[in-house]
Order: C-alpha cells, then sequence, then structure tokens
C-alpha cells in the first residue's frame, strides 16, 4: 500500500472542500491512496484468463521463425513476374507446412506451397493456386499482374520478434493474449494474486432474500450488484451480509472485513441523517475522508483506509440507494480496484453522439444518466435516458446500455446536441 495517509494526499491539495468535492478530485485522491498488491503466483496458462501479468514477457524467439506461405499456391522469384503477357515456370518441387524448405529455386522455376509452409531459398513472392493454370509436364502457367513481388509473403519475425516485449506487465489477459502466449511455447505465467474484497451492507430497514419483508423494509439489492461488479472485475469477493446499525455489530464486520481483504466495501450509512454508528466506526478504525461530491447520484461518500489486527485495507464507504452504489463503484472504486490489482487500465473511452432530447443539466456538479444508446435513421448514432432518473431506481440501469456524462461545468443539452457516454458493453 501507499506509505502516504489521506491526511498527507488531501494536505498537498489546493482548494479542498469536504462539502463539495469535484468528482475529479475525488478520483485523484483516490489514486494516490491506493496502490498495487505485491504478492505474485503463477498459473498455467489455461487458468490466467483475466489474470493480470505480473511481469513483462520477451519472446524467446521469432514468430514466424521463418520466411513462410501466406496462400496455398506457387513460390517463385518476384523478379521473374512477366510484365505482360504470361510466363511458363517449371515446378521444381513441393514444399507443405511443417515441412524442411525445399532446395534453392532457380530462374525460371517455381515450388508448389502450401499456407505456412518455409519460403524456399531465393523465393520472395506467392501466387495463389487460383491464379495460376496447369500448363502440363510439371509447368503451370502465371498470367501478368496476378500478384507483385513480395506478395503473400510472411516474414521471419512479423508476429513477434526474439528478444522483444511481447506483453507488458499490468496487462489484463486476454483470449488472445493466451494465444499469443502458447506461440511463444509458454505453458506458465506470472501474475498478480487475485485482489480479495469484502463488502457488505448496512441498515435495519434491509432484508435479505428469502426473509419476510416487514412494513418499511425493502430486500438488499446493493449485495449482488456488488457482487456482481466485483466479480466482472475479475475479484476475491467475500459477501458479509446485511450488518445493523449498532457499534458492536458495525466493529466486529469491519475489523473482520479489514483482517481479510485488501479493500473493504459498504453500502448505506454515509448520507446526512443516517444512523451515525457507520461513520464512527470508519472514522475509529482509520484515516478516512467523508465526502459531500459534487456529482449526481452518489453524492455522499466515504474513502480511506482502516486497520486492524495488525492488517489494513482501503476502504469505500458507498451510498444506500442502488444507483449510487453502481455509479460511485463504476467511476470511483473500478479504477482503484484495478490499481491495486496492478492493471495498467486506461480510462473508460467517452464515445461523442447526438442527444435525442433536452436533458437538464446545472453547472457545477457531474452528472451520469442512464441512457439507450441507437443507430438513428440517418445513420447516426443517438442516445435517449431511460427516463426518470432517481438514485433508487435500479430499472433505469437494467434497462440502460449506456452512462451519458455530463461534465462538471457543462450546462444543459439541447435535443441535436453531442454528449459523451459511456458504453456499458466491457464494463458491466
Amino acid at each position: 500500500m501507499s506509505r502516504s495517509s489521506l491526511a498527507e494526499i488531501i494536505s498537498c491539495l489546493s482548494g479542498y472542500d469536504p462539502d463539495a468535492v469535484p468528482v475529479a478530485q475525488a478520483q485523484q485522491i483516490i489514486h494516490a491512496l491506493a496502490a498495487p498488491v505485491d504478492a505474485v503466483e503463477k498459473l498455467a496458462l489455461r487458468s490466467a484468463l483475466g489474470r493480470v501479468l505480473a511481469e513483462d514477457v520477451i519472446s524467446s524467439i521469432d514468430v514466424p521463425q521463418h520466411d513462410n506461405s501466406a496462400m496455398d499456391g506457387y513460390a517463385l522469384r518476384g523478379a521473374d513476374l512477366p510484365a505482360q503477357d504470361a510466363a511458363t515456370f517449371r515446378i521444381a518441387g513441393t514444399v507443405l507446412a511443417g515441412g524442411a524448405p525445399a532446395a534453392p529455386v532457380a530462374t525460371g522455376e517455381c515450388v508448389r506451397i502450401m499456407t505456412g509452409a518455409p519460403m524456399p531459398p531465393g523465393c520472395d513472392t506467392v501466387v495463389p493456386q487460383e491464379f495460376t493454370r496447369d500448363a502440363g509436364s510439371g509447368q503451370v502457367s502465371v498470367p501478368a499482374g496476378a500478384v507483385k513481388p513480395g506478395d503473400n509473403r510472411r516474414l521471419q519475425g512479423e508476429d513477434l520478434q526474439a528478444g522483444k516485449p511481447a506483453l507488458a506487465q499490468g496487462r489484463i489477459l486476454r483470449p488472445a493474449d493466451l494465444g499469443l502466449l502458447a506461440s511463444l511455447g509458454i505453458a506458465e505465467v506470472p501474475v498478480r494474486r487475485r485482489l480479495r474484497v469484502a463488502f457488505f451492507s448496512t441498515g435495519d430497514e434491509l432484508r435479505s432474500i428469502g426473509e419476510p419483508l416487514d412494513p418499511g423494509c425493502v430486500y438488499d439489492s446493493n449485495r449482488y450488484t456488488l457482487h456482481g461488479m466485483l466479480s466482472r472485475l475479475g475479484c476475491d469477493v467475500l459477501d458479509m451480509g446485511v450488518v445493523k446499525d449498532d457499534p458492536a455489530s458495525l466493529e466486529a464486520a469491519f475489523r473482520s472485513a479489514c483482517e481479510n481483504a485488501d479493500a473493504v466495501i459498504t453500502s448505506g450509512g454515509v448520507s446526512v441523517g443516517e444512523a451515525d454508528y457507520t461513520k464512527q466506526m470508519m472514522a475509529t478504525l482509520g484515516d478516512v475522508a467523508f465526502w459531500k461530491i459534487g456529482m449526481r447520484p452518489g453524492r455522499p461518500m466515504a474513502f480511506g483506509k482502516i486497520a486492524s489486527g495488525g492488517k489494513s485495507a482501503v476502504l469505500f464507504g458507498l451510498p444506500g440507494n442502488p444507483v449510487a452504489v453502481m455509479v460511485t463503484f463504476y467511476f470511483f472504486a473500478r479504477d482503484a480496484l484495478l490499481r491495486m490489482m496492478g492493471a495498467q487500465a486506461a480510462p473508460l473511452p467517452l464515445l461523442r453522439v447526438r442527444s435525442q432530447a433536452a436533458i437538464r443539466k446545472k453547472p457545477g456538479r457531474t452528472e451520469y444518466q442512464r441512457g439507450i444508446l441507437s443507430v438513428a435513421e440517418d445513420g447516426r448514432q443517438e442516445v435517449r435516458i431511460t427516463g426518470s432518473q432517481g438514485s433508487g431506481i435500479l430499472r433505469s440501469m437494467s434497462e440502460a446500455n449506456c452512462m451519458v456524462v455530463l461534465h462538471h461545468e457543462q450546462s444543459g443539452v439541447q435535443a441535436g446536441d453531442e454528449v459523451d457516454v459511456i458504453l456499458f458493453d466491457g464494463l458491466v
């Protein structure tokens, strides 16, 4: 973890006001406190999908290891290609994929070659089989202009060169990466251990699925969305259930979470007017800031580090409303958790599209509105809001396929104006 305390990080900021924290400033503070875990393990290639590469991978071989054919056809010297009319070449032999290179080819000769087969010495061009014509008696006819010199040849080291980086540490391994590593003959790969994240909900009004729903109570949905978001991120998750609003239960939950996880995420208990026990326990156990962030939804939030039993964990105290939980997770917790995982993750890409209708917005806060991106009749992409944007309307997240980002300084949007959106595909 970072050696800097939250208080030290905040003291270096100008204009810091915990009751009016801009989104960008909160993200900056969180990034500075979160630090990668150090533990590394080796995994078999088939088990490494979605894991974070712990070391640079340097290619020990050229891929491919020799010039080879990209097509089934005939290998020949590019200088022998006819400038006009057709030319006839004697077929000097055949070379198959996985076979030894053919003998050197003389002027006016060619070699029958299969895709992936090594190019014969002196040959630099492959004429695809469908461009040629049988000329009889071991000969083939090649028309003028069928190919250019150098066509259909894969060069040695064209994919990877020996001694050059193949994959950089911090990469989240994808299916193509596993294939690339296999092409180098690598059977095991060093990866960061999975990040352990504990989470629980707070509130006497919450009920778990299967329990009777008493008057004034609601089923706890936040733990299920958090479990899904953390699982998608590749974390080891510890679901600690619903914790009641009393000091003893909260202290036990925070201590157990801190002692068993790298990060702790709570939902509820950080808004003005809620029971003070959650805030008190966060402050008692660690270095925690309580913010009112200039954003909608998700204004109240706590962040810092807590300690117990000689161990420490980064803490995210998220709001209680379901949409606010998801928005604050994606735009604050997600990047920090990826950083703790050791992942070199790029910022979420913004797509600029046309707004189908007017959107009301006041400058001075960042708004994340749920949208549906589609293609209009004119072929351009456009977005519309899902309807009511209340922070308790979880349906708005379920129906949406993107988030409309209305920036801090931005005012209202008119129909036809362009807005920034972040696609849910790959995020949720």
